[in-house]
This record gives C-alpha cells, structure tokens and sequence, in this order.
C-alpha cells in the first residue's frame, strides 16, 4: 500500500517509543556505537531520555523518510535481540517483535476510527497486531499504542500510524508523558533519613528535613523506626 508519505510528502516528524531499559542499554550498543550507527545511517535524530527508569522515551526525529529508516533499524535490532535469546532458551514459539509508540490522547479517536473501522483496517493490510491503550500514561495526556509482529508488518504498521497523526493533529495542550526513576529504599535513624543506593546508605538531607517535621507533627512511630537497632547499626557502618 501506498502510504503518501514517503513519496512527495516528506515533511518532519516526531515520532515518541516508550521502551524498557533492557531495549534502550541494546539500541545504544556499546559504547554508545548502535545508536551513533542509526543516526549516521538514517539521518534521523534519535534522542533517548535520561535517568534511572525502567522505563525510557525514545524520540525520532527528522523527515519521515529518515524516521522510517530509524524505525526500521530499531525494530531489526530488537528482532535480533529476540533470536538471541531464543537461541538460548527451551521455548518452542518465538515471541513477536513488541514496540510501544506514544501519542496524544486527542489523535487516538483518529486512529481508532469510527466503530473501530480504521484501526481494523490497519491491522488487516499489515498483519500486525495494534492495541490503543484505554487510559492515558501517568501524568501525562498520551497513550501507548502496543504494536506486535513481524518485522515488516510492524514497520508498515508504525508508517500507516505515522500518515493517521500527520493528518490530524492534536487537538489542546499536549502533556507529555515522562517516566518516572525507581525510586531508591530510604531509612530513618537517629534523626537522620538515608537512601540506600547499592551497598551504601547515603545521607539525604532533603528527606531528613521531611523527616523531622513530620516528627513533630505526629505522635506515630513513623515507617522505617521500627527496627531501631538495624537501621542504626545500617547507617553508621553505610555499608550494608
């Protein structure tokens, strides 16, 4: 099918893959040379999101011709990913190749279709799988859209989506959706709050501040003051 996208309409575009952690540490290869080899070869921009999160947004940027390239390199490589753990493993059926693209809320009606007529047919004339998300990402006004399949079914999938959102764009304030960093362990002990980061516990005085006026707000034994004796003994020695 042709999508009227990669012919004369090569306009720019922002395309948003929320990944895990395990998928980005792949996509960026080592020593960042899977991702610079993406950039290089695509001419798409590929942003990854910082911090410490299970979860991370990958951001494709430039003409589409560019971002399709992009998408299709991502997709390869998680479809190698999956082999090599295949090769590994016991299981008789391989797994499809998974990739979640984030758009606003305000779009999925678009790409839904009136009773759903759209969205079927892009299921029908690619062959992947495609599921819009009920309720929208944390904080945000977008929705994940799970795309599973083949390689080549899902690249199909990801540009007849990608013609859906160019051709109606969203509609208000677009809140983007930001993972949020696991959060790390905290202790309290001798007035003190502590993260625990690895084997250290590592003084945390924003926290402590917390910790103290709560103190003084409430008669409770406050989370943590339980076991005295471990907590302490933990933060003094800061390397349990």
């Amino acid at each position: 099918m042709d999508t009227g996208v990669e012919g004369g309409l090569n306009v720019t575009l922002t395309l948003r893959l929320l990944m895990h952690g395990k998928e980005v540490g792949s996509i960026i290869g080592k020593k960042g040379e899977t991702v610079k080899k993406m950039r290089e070869e695509s001419g798409a921009r590929i942003n990854i999101s910082e911090g410490n999160c299970p979860e991370r947004i990958v951001t494709l940027s430039g003409p589409t011709n560019a971002i399709f390239t992009a998408f299709a390199m991502i997709t390869h490589k998680l479809e190698e990913d999956i082999n090599s753990a295949m090769a590994n493993s016991t299981a008789t059926s391989q797994p499809p190749v998974t990739l979640r693209i984030v758009i606003p809320a305000s779009q999925c009606g678009s790409l839904i279709g009136k009773g759903g007529c759209k969205i079927k047919e892009i299921r029908e004339s690619t062959g992947a799988q495609v599921q819009v998300a009920g309720d929208m990402l944390p904080n945000s006004t977008e929705r994940a859209i799970t795309i599973a399949g083949i390689p080549a079914s899902i690249i199909e999938c990801a540009k007849q989506i990608c013609v859906v959102i160019l051709e109606s764009p969203p509609k208000g304030i677009t809140v983007p959706y930001r993972p949020k960093p696991v959060s790390a362990p905290v202790i309290f002990a001798g007035g003190q709050a502590y993260t625990i980061q690895g084997q250290f516990a590592i003084p945390h005085p924003d926290l402590t501040k917390l910790h103290q006026l709560a103190m003084q707000q409430t008669p409770f034994t406050p989370v943590g003051q339980t076991s005295p004796g471990y907590s302490g003994q933990c933060a003094s020695q800061a390397n349990c």
